[in-house]
């Protein structure tokens, strides 16, 4: 059985390996996998072919990964919205932990609350105090209902008791312009999407929302500093159908990880706000069972609906 594993980790891959993207091109998916494919590709002497299939919210193509042969030929690389997905769409036809087995989790990326200078506020525990003060009165722009940032805005009003109104974008373009504008004075976005305009001192930094405080801003607070076990992050990871042979899996999770620790790989990722993470198969296992009991009770307790 040993002698069977280690020719099968030998032999593979011997043929181009099918990385899926189920989102746009552009996003932080499709970045990340258009990073590590070209120096996966070196390492395993095959090509490493990215393809984009979105739909139906990264759906469609998670649903295509699911029903692929467990041989190591078809990966997929997610988004956060794939622990979410199963909770929010009706044609939903896998489920996370029983349809794939996780190769690593890449990165984490922590989303910032950030206002505008009129809101007049400079940190966590001042700004709860003002939305509470203010109820629904106060809009709370997001990037989409069924985004990381629309949900974790549900969770900040879960936890903290607020009633702010949710103002949902199509995208995180859009949210920034207009609160750079002063249309709409507060947001919760993913901390790369507007770490330029705190820096310039256009946005105040409220909290982010990980667990620690991100070196990006050292000085800016968790949220969970003032509700504690508070977390939110955004991150993208590496998975494969389930049956996918054990070597295969750990071959490519060493490969990865000794890719993901090369200096350049670490700068750019960290340049965006996200954290170089490359951890265990079974750690970023743990991460997506935590993740969906995370989000699957936001998504109930608020009965949120996206077809």
């Amino acid at each position: 059985m040993l002698l069977s594993s280690g020719i099968l980790a030998q032999d593979y891959p011997s043929k181009p390996i099918r990385l899926v993207v189920p989102n746009a091109p552009g996003g932080a998916t499709d970045v990340a996998a258009r990073l590590v494919a070209p120096r996966m590709a070196e390492i395993l002497g095959q090509p490493m072919v990215v393809e984009n299939r979105t739909g139906a919210g990264a759906v469609t193509g998670t649903n295509l990964v699911a029903q692929a042969p467990a041989d190591g030929y078809t990966l997929i690389m997610v988004f956060d919205s794939f622990t979410m997905n199963p909770f929010l769409y009706k044609n939903v036809q896998f489920d996370p932990v029983r349809d794939f087995i996780p190769i690593t989790l890449v990165v984490r990326n922590p989303q910032l609350i950030a206002a505008h200078p009129s809101l007049g506020v400079k940190n966590i525990n001042e700004f709860i105090k003002l939305a509470k003060a203010r109820g629904s009165k106060l809009d709370f722009a997001t990037a989409g209902a069924g985004t990381s940032s629309g949900l974790t805005l549900e969770l900040l009003k879960m936890t903290a008791g607020l009633d702010s109104t949710a103002v949902h974008y199509k995208g995180g373009a859009p949210v920034v312009n207009d609160l750079l504008g002063g249309q709409v004075p507060v947001t919760v976005i993913t901390m790369g999407v507007v770490i330029q305009h705190v820096r310039a001192g256009k946005l105040v930094p409220i909290a982010v929302t990980s667990i620690k405080r991100s070196p990006l801003l050292p000085d800016v607070p968790t949220v969970g500093e003032a509700l504690p076990g508070f977390e939110a992050q955004s991150w993208v990871g590496l998975l494969a159908p389930a049956g996918t042979p054990r070597p295969v899996v750990d071959k490519l999770h060493a490969n990865l990880a000794r890719i993901l620790a090369t200096p350049d790989i670490r700068e750019k990722f960290e340049s965006q706000g996200a954290e170089v993470v490359a951890g265990g198969t079974e750690a970023f296992a743990a991460w997506i069972r935590a993740e969906s009991a995370r989000w699957g009770k936001v998504i109930r307790e608020r009965n949120i609906k996206l077809d």
